[in-house]
């Protein structure tokens, strides 16, 4: 296992090892690892909590039971209401805000790490929202074409040939298009505005 890559801020090669092995089996398909921040005390460390992103979620991951085991706080990135960190003399404090949980802190960050994980965990969710607000756009866009579509394809009037005067089968015809121009009102294809409009049009061909 290359962990070349999530060591480059000075991250314990060891913690960032022995995490990377238990995510190996909690990654769904397509799921990547970009960026791990490890917690370092001013005194020794000897059981560091981690802080994991990956392109879909964010992993807090608490080591219990003497470095046995490990506790994850596991949310998807349209989980998070927002994030925060506070730097302090001693490293920095980072917090996640999920939208329906309290909130969760990781102390004792070294800095550099903080700040690189703050900005990638900001493109994170900004990309996901505006996942979320392009497919919002394409469902609104595909629903009024269909409701274009729905009123454009309404069955369109078959001719009426009456051998009475002119003048009856023009108020039949009249009567007609006021009952296809309500039925569309009623169906919500049109506003309350365009069928009056439309009515008072009608009508006064009379």
């Amino acid at each position: 296992m290359n962990i070349d890559r999530y060591i480059n801020e000075e991250q314990d090669p060891k913690t960032v090892e022995k995490i990377l092995g238990k995510l190996q089996d909690m990654l769904d398909s397509g799921e990547l690892v970009t960026y791990i921040a490890v917690q370092k005390k001013p005194a020794v460390t000897l059981l560091p909590d981690c802080i994991v992103l990956t392109n879909k979620r964010i992993f807090l991951c608490e080591a219990t039971n003497l470095g046995l085991s490990t506790n994850f706080e596991i949310f998807h990135w349209s989980d998070l209401k927002t994030i925060t960190f506070k730097e302090e003399f001693f490293g920095a404090k980072f917090t996640i805000v999920p939208t329906d949980n309290e909130n969760l802190t990781v102390d004792y960050i070294p800095k550099v790490q903080a700040r690189k994980l703050y900005q990638l965990a900001k493109e994170a969710m900004e990309k996901q929202q505006s996942q979320i607000n392009d497919k919002t756009s394409s469902l609104s866009e595909d629903r009024e074409s269909n409701d274009y579509q729905s009123f454009k394809l309404q069955p369109e009037e078959e001719p009426v040939i009456k051998e009475e005067p002119i003048k009856v089968e023009e108020e039949d015809e009249l009567t007609m298009k006021l009952k296809k121009l309500k039925t569309l009102f009623d169906k919500q294809l049109i506003t309350k505005d365009e069928y009056e409009s439309k009515k008072l049009e009608l009508l006064s061909q009379l």
